[in-house]
């Protein structure tokens, strides 16, 4: 997951070949890579909330692109959804 933030940051930022960015879509893009990793491992906001540590509230703002996430919240998310992905046996 980490590296897919990486790469997505890396695209929607100034002097990437796009486009200049838009704050506005990338938090809406952004949201949307955290609901789909989290529904990708079945999880409940409520159950990433009590992983995280951050309000299912919050974590609603973020998946709907209006939370402007910092990047230790991020961190948290992401270390949260990695916890709960199933294990290669």
């Amino acid at each position: 997951m980490l590296d897919e933030v990486v790469d997505f940051a890396g695209e929607a930022l100034p002097g990437a070949s796009v486009p200049p960015y838009s704050e506005t879509v990338f938090l809406a893009e952004l949201g949307e890579r955290v609901r789909s990793s989290r529904m990708r491992c079945d999880l409940s906001r409520r159950e990433l909330a009590r992983r995280s540590g951050i309000s299912e509230r919050y974590i609603a703002q973020i998946e709907g692109g209006k939370g402007n996430v910092s990047v230790v919240l991020l961190l948290r998310l992401a270390s949260a959804i990695h916890r709960s992905q199933p294990q290669a046996a």
